[in-house]
């Protein structure tokens, strides 16, 4: 299937050392970033038509992966500023 897009590591390059941290420490972030994981590759399965799913399906998945891209992002700034 090669490269899957939108990554956490790719959607926060720079945070790649905290979001390990975040996942080794953080009971609710592993989950967060465990479901994006699935949802995103669920997402990219789809885009490449290795399944098939309707328009309306993709597009809550991608709302799904959106939300939990904005609870990331909340979540390592207020790592960050805890430091």
């Amino acid at each position: 299937m090669g490269h899957t897009p939108h990554e956490l590591h790719d959607e926060f390059p720079d945070d790649a050392g905290l979001l390990h941290d975040l996942k080794v420490s953080d009971s609710h972030f592993k989950f967060v970033a465990d479901r994006y994981h699935e949802v995103n590759r669920a997402i990219h399965r789809i885009e490449v038509e290795v399944e098939h799913a309707s328009d309306s399906r993709l597009e809550d998945l991608k709302k799904q992966r959106l939300s939990m891209l904005d609870e990331v992002s909340q979540i390592l700034t207020k790592a960050k500023l805890a430091v």
